[in-house]
């Protein structure tokens, strides 16, 4: 009976976390231990791994990872999703310019639904925010209602950018907006800074080197 017992709560268990994992929008399970840490060595592993420990999420912390392209900051920030989900938290993961752009295209009406799954969310990952030179303004205040209602409501938010911080006042355009969503992102605040080269030129560069297969 103790066992019958137990694989139902396992099944239950494996059931709710699937059903997370639909409702986070991650589109990929990733973990630490498939990241190749001896590629850059310079990535800040040991705060990588540390975000994992989901303790930033349960203090109410936020965590930035700034960096080139190509060099893991989408992969590790999807792998600490991916954990949070495990762990029965709630999580969202958006783009972060596809984010922004849907709640500026929403109406005033359908504003607080839109935005509830970001609120309600234990994290809320904004992917590869700043991609374009500039956002605009319309975006920009989006971002800042964002941040604004989570720092009150003490959840935490992860980043990635390939934008440095000092220059997003000029991404942003407006230095006190700039400076408003930074207090509060800075406030409580794990920065990872990622250098290096990029993952994804060398696995370019590894099939270029292949040649095409044969049949």
């Amino acid at each position: 009976f103790s066992a019958i017992l137990q694989d139902e709560l396992d099944r239950r268990q494996s059931r709710q976390t699937e059903l997370r994992y639909k409702q986070s929008g991650l589109d990929e399970r990733t973990s630490m231990a498939e990241f190749d840490w001896g590629f850059n060595p310079k990535i800040p592993k040991r705060t990588c791994f540390e975000l994992n420990t989901l303790k930033f999420i349960a203090e109410g912390e936020n965590a930035i990872l700034i960096g080139p392209p190509g060099t893991g900051k989408s992969h590790v920030a999807k792998a600490v999703a991916y954990s949070a989900v495990r762990a029965g938290l709630r999580v969202m993961y958006a783009e972060a310019d596809e984010l922004l752009s849907t709640l500026v295209l929403t109406p005033s009406l359908g504003k607080q639904q839109r935005l509830k799954p970001a609120l309600d969310a234990d994290l809320l990952v904004l992917d590869d925010l700043f991609m374009a030179r500039r956002i605009a303004q319309e975006r920009a205040d989006e971002l800042q209602a964002l941040i604004h209602k989570r720092y009150k409501l003490r959840r935490s938010v992860l980043i990635t950018s390939n934008r440095i911080i000092a220059d997003w006042e000029t991404y942003l355009g407006d230095t006190a907006l700039a400076t408003t969503i930074l207090d509060r992102l800075m406030h409580r605040s794990v920065l990872a800074e990622f250098r290096g080269r990029s993952y994804r030129l060398r696995q370019a560069a590894g099939r270029l080197a292949k040649g095409p297969e044969n049949d």
